[in-house]
């Protein structure tokens, strides 16, 4: 029998805390999600004048992280590389601001950024995991 790491509500809201942090110390409304490893959502936190689409590609951004193993950014990048057929695939959002967060090698979860440009998105997902430590 194998264990895994799990993300507990309590690191989602560390997460959340630092993402947000990032995102308002830059003047940014986004919304932010974080995921299991399977893409089920566990937190969502939509910042003051995030557009109201921002929570559901957010969400839909960490749920196709979780599922494709990556940061949603290689999808996008498939795309954008002319394999247009990748966009048949089950994932629904292939673009990027979705991160994968890992312990031991392995996904523990997910963190899902829209409202700003892609490696804005990046950025604040990636600012949120790093407060885990």
């Amino acid at each position: 029998m194998q264990t895994k790491s799990v993300l507990t509500l309590a690191d989602a809201n560390t997460i959340l805390d630092a993402a947000q942090k990032e995102a308002e110390a830059n003047g940014w409304a986004v919304a932010i999600a974080v995921a299991d490893d399977g893409g089920h959502l566990l937190a969502l936190r939509r910042l003051d004048g995030a557009a109201p689409m921002t929570p559901s590609v957010a969400s839909e951004k960490a749920r196709s992280s979780a599922l494709g193993g990556k940061e949603t950014q290689a999808f996008e990048e498939m795309i954008n590389n002319g394999r247009t057929a990748f966009l048949s695939a089950p994932l629904t959002a292939t673009l990027s601001g979705g991160v994968p967060v890992l312990h031991d090698g392995r996904i523990a979860g997910t963190v899902g950024v829209s409202g700003v440009k892609p490696d804005q998105d990046v950025q604040i997902a990636k600012a949120g995991i790093a407060a885990l430590g």
